[in-house]
């Protein structure tokens, strides 16, 4: 019954949570820590603060450990079913008829879209950098990050950058504040699996990671192709569900799988469904232009994106004890942050600004989007409605 009880609420969640991963977070606090007392204030942010040491989609994986902790390996399952497939039917749903869109009132809707990223993006790069980049260490790297995204051309440039800032951090950014001293919470540490389960979890996240590009050497498929940039995009997403954005440019539309303006098309759909901003994956393995896609793109891009996550979660839940008493650990990972913020900020100018931004009327409607979310915060359901609407009027008025 367990089991059926994780599914309803996180269902619920999934239905409902919107606002992008730190919402999800409070969300879940809400639910779990003060309506259904799952768990105790202090277990939830030890879980919190693992899930957000590690890449991938904290909300996911917060909700797929509290599911684990719930009703085991089928709880975590549920979990993360009702929270993510939601939002990735939406988006599925919006994939379908988008090709569909090319009346006056159809381009304007995407156009709106476009420029609501633009907003989005740029919101979270104000936020990350007050964030992430509090001292003159940590800007520096994001600005070394940033030069060199403008300068390499290669493919690695972006894995590039956050390996520099890993040993960056490990340098410069050893303070008093990195240090991880406390004991897990009893309800977190009832949740560690054994030692070897997560070992060979982390086996398979470098297995499928490393043995992925040389598979495709063997049998250079459209398919393993696809489960390959999306997996190396879930792989690498350190700072928050934004920080995908431009990883996934890299790997679809620097490619030439999806148009620029189909990748930013989704992405505002992105930001008007609930759930984890990771289902704009489904978007665009659906958009594929060659087999696999619909369904089965949707599938294998879904599963892609948010598998090294949950591996990750899995092998990190023996060891997170003492990994978060290396100060050495937390000085590589403020790095690797700050690093990212120079990742995003130059995703903010290529694609997000370069593809929308057109004129001076959608410079003012990016521009109101940007202060309805960081002045009034207003829902970012809502800011979609208003950037949709300008754009169909954009349009109308042409």
């Amino acid at each position: 019954m367990d089991v059926f009880d994780v599914l309803k609420v996180f269902l619920k969640l999934g239905l409902t949570s919107f606002g992008g991963p730190i919402a999800h977070l409070g969300y879940f606090r809400r639910e779990f820590v003060e309506n259904r007392r799952w768990l105790d204030d202090e277990a939830y942010t030890d879980l919190v603060a693992l899930c957000q040491f590690l890449p991938g989609p904290a909300s996911s994986q917060v909700g797929f450990s509290i599911g684990l902790m719930r009703a085991g390996w089928l709880g975590g399952l549920a979990a993360w079913c009702g929270f993510t497939l939601p939002s990735v039917l939406l988006l599925i749903g919006f994939a379908s008829v988008a090709p569909d869109l090319g009346n006056a009132a159809g381009q304007g809707l995407i156009h709106g879209l476009k420029l609501v990223a633009v907003a989005v993006v740029a919101q979270a790069v104000w936020d990350m950098a007050r964030r992430l980049c509090p001292d003159r260490q940590r800007a520096a790297i994001a600005l070394i990050s940033i030069a060199m995204l403008a300068v390499l051309t290669t493919v690695y440039a972006q894995l590039l950058a956050i390996g520099l800032g890993a040993l960056l951090g490990a340098v410069f950014c050893r303070t008093e504040d990195t240090q991880r001293g406390s004991e897990l919470h009893p309800a977190v540490a009832a949740l560690r699996i054994s030692p070897m389960i997560g070992w060979a979890a982390l086996a398979l996240f470098f297995v499928i990671l490393l043995g992925l590009p040389t598979l495709l050497t063997l049998h250079n498929t459209r398919g393993i192709q696809m489960f390959d940039a999306f997996y190396r995009s879930g792989a690498l997403v350190f700072g928050g569900g934004h920080v995908v954005l431009p990883l996934l440019q890299q790997q679809t539309v620097a490619t030439g799988w999806i148009t620029p303006s189909d990748f930013l098309a989704g992405y505002g759909a992105a930001q008007a469904v609930p759930g984890p901003l990771f289902t704009f994956a489904a978007f665009l393995g659906w958009m594929m232009p060659e087999a696999p896609r619909h369904w089965v793109g949707a599938a294998l891009a879904t599963a892609g994106i948010f598998l090294p996550g949950l591996l990750l979660v899995i092998a990190s839940l023996p060891h997170w004890q003492s990994l978060r008493l290396r100060p050495a650990t937390a000085a590589m990972l403020s790095g690797v942050n700050a690093a990212v913020v120079g990742l995003l900020a130059t995703a903010l100018y290529s694609p997000v600004w370069i593809s929308a931004v057109l004129s001076k009327i959608d410079f003012a409607v990016a521009a109101v989007c940007f202060l309805l979310l960081t002045r009034w915060k207003v829902p970012p359901f809502a800011v979609v409605v208003v950037g949709a609407f300008a754009g169909i009027a954009e349009f109308a008025l042409r």
